[in-house]
């Protein structure tokens, strides 16, 4: 196997799943990272459905590289109940929600089959 050069990552997404009984805890963990990191990231739309390949609810958290660390870090240790999707964006989609990723807290199947199209 050729090793990926992690030059290939121009950014990361984190995404913060949710149902119906969390969805009060996500809005205040939502309003928490704005808060905190609203400089140097951006949030996303609150989705009270599954959007794209995301099985729950969820919001999504857009940072840059040298963000990583510090946003990722704060995630593990104030996520509460919340499960949390990382992966980087590398212009191929499907190996980076599938083989790049990270999880905080539990995982989830996700629906891969909406990325390879």
């Amino acid at each position: 196997m050729t090793p990926i050069d992690a030059a290939a990552i121009t950014s990361w997404h984190a995404h913060v799943y949710f149902d119906a009984a969390t969805r009060d805890e996500a809005w205040q963990l939502r309003e928490e990272i704005a808060s905190h990191f609203g400089d140097i990231l951006q949030v996303g739309r609150f989705h009270e459905r599954p959007v794209g390949p995301h099985p729950l609810w969820s919001y999504q958290l857009a940072f840059e590289r040298p963000h990583f660390t510090q946003i990722v870090e704060w995630l593990a240790l104030n996520h509460g109940a919340l499960d949390v999707f990382v992966h980087p964006n590398t212009g191929d989609a499907l190996r980076d929600h599938r083989d790049s990723a990270l999880w905080i807290g539990h995982s989830h199947r996700l629906a891969l089959h909406v990325l390879s199209t």
